[in-house]
């Protein structure tokens, strides 16, 4: 059974929630075997730090290949066959940054990608980045619980991620162990069969024209 394009619903409530932090895109999307497939974002703003991040969650190896083009076609990124990465620059040129992946080396495997790409720094709670004093202890504490939600937010997507990939693993193995199963009774019965055949054959009486025969 094919998995098909699964988080893209989701897609507008990321978006939403990334207001409040950084301008930042996470999809999950199904790459088919001996494909390519690939992705624009538009960047305006130059001289911030953008960041990409992805991991093969199923399928083969568990690895694709993906490059990074900036508008000008100059490539900042590329690699082969990796199974996780994340890869962070400083916009030189705006405009329209493309993002590939490639699966064409595989001839039958389809793979599930995640893949998260931040653009520019967080900006500070309403109130504290033009602070003109020293913050107060509540501010403080404010800034650290933001800051340990927004650590919080990163290891969920993770572990999601991980216990993906953990259990379509765990079930091929239960799929492989459930085949090896049928084939390893289908033989027993076969082999008791056959035994049950050649001793009906040893003990079975012979006609005299057998007898006289030999």
């Amino acid at each position: 059974m094919k998995i098909h394009l699964c988080v893209f619903y989701l897609l507008p409530l990321v978006i939403n929630l990334s207001l409040f932090r950084v301008l930042a895109v996470e999809l999950t999307f199904e790459l088919p075997d001996n494909a390519k497939q690939c992705f624009h974002e538009e960047i305006l703003e130059k001289n911030i730090k953008c960041t990409i991040e992805f991991q093969v969650v199923t399928g083969g190896n568990y690895d694709v290949d993906m490059s990074l083009e900036a508008p000008n076609g100059q490539i900042l990124y590329t690699d082969i066959k990796k199974q996780y990465d994340s890869f962070t620059w400083t916009v030189d040129h705006t405009g329209i940054y493309t993002v590939c992946f490639s699966n064409e080396f595989s001839t039958f495997s389809h793979k599930l990608v995640y893949m998260d790409i931040q653009i520019g720094e967080e900006k500070p709670l309403p109130g504290i980045g033009d602070h003109a004093t020293a913050m107060t202890q509540l501010e403080s504490s404010s800034v650290q619980i933001h800051e340990n939600l927004n650590t919080v937010v990163d290891y969920q997507t993770h572990h999601r991620l991980q216990e993906a990939h953990d259990r379509k693993r765990a079930e091929d193995l239960n799929e492989r162990v459930l085949y090896w199963s049928i084939g390893e009774t289908f033989l027993i019965l076969l082999i008791g069969v056959g035994q049950v055949v050649v001793l009906k054959n040893f003990f079975a009486e012979k006609k005299p024209s057998q007898l006289n025969a030999h």
